[in-house]
């Protein structure tokens, strides 16, 4: 059984591959965030705000409000589909910086 050398975080952290990392991950995780919580939110908001546009039918009782909380349950899964996607090439790069580090 081989030991591993233990890294380095602080001067790792000085590396340009890494603060490169580390700004394609806030490039996609902050947009995503603020595009899940708008999506998340804009149900209770436009229930309450616009109850007549929310009550039309679609499809026999099934209503504007129901299919747009239904597509809630979509969108979280398509966003962890693309979320896991992303994030093993992040683990792919975190890899090569930290190899290329010793």
């Amino acid at each position: 059984m081989s030991q591993k050398t233990p890294v380095n975080w602080e001067k790792l952290e000085e590396k340009p591959e890494f603060r490169t990392l580390m700004t394609r991950k806030k490039a996609f995780i902050i947009p995503a965030t603020i595009f899940f919580l708008i999506y998340y939110l804009a149900l209770p908001v436009l229930v309450g705000y616009c109850p007549d546009l929310m009550k039309q039918k679609v499809w026999g009782e099934v209503n504007i409000a129901y299919v747009f909380a239904l597509s809630q349950f979509f969108m979280a899964w398509i966003m962890a589909f693309i979320y896991v996607r992303v994030a093993a090439k992040w683990d792919k790069a975190a890899a090569e910086v930290i190899d290329g580090h010793h």
